[in-house]
């Protein structure tokens, strides 16, 4: 399944600026709203077949974890990997590396936000 991570370094810094300066609040509902926002993107991103399609679309999901400090989205489609990566026979449409690769500029710009 396609699926990317965002690794934050400096956590215990993070944390204290945050404590000082943020309520953990506001840092959940930042992740909430970019996951939302990803999940959209990816869904727009993903390839649609002419006929009837839709399916990849449908299945791509967000799932807020870890007490809301963490938003994940998947592509639960079967042969999602084949379209995010590609195949021997067929290049790749990718829709959640893109979809992630814009969303993380944002995350970051908001969580900058919240730490002046």
């Amino acid at each position: 399944m396609a699926k990317a991570t965002l690794q934050v370094k400096g956590i215990d810094e993070l944390v204290g600026k945050l404590k000082r300066n943020a309520k953990l609040d506001d840092v959940k509902e930042v992740v909430k709203l970019n996951g939302s926002e990803m999940h959209t993107n990816a869904q727009r991103k993903a390839p649609v077949a002419k006929k009837g399609g839709g399916n990849l679309q449908r299945n791509v999901r967000v799932y807020i974890e870890d007490n809301d400090f963490t938003a994940r989205v998947k592509s639960e489609a079967d042969y999602a990997a084949y379209q995010e990566y590609g195949t021997r026979f067929q290049p790749g449409t990718p829709h959640i590396r893109p979809a992630y690769y814009e969303q993380k500029e944002r995350f970051k710009r908001d969580m900058k936000r919240l730490m002046k």
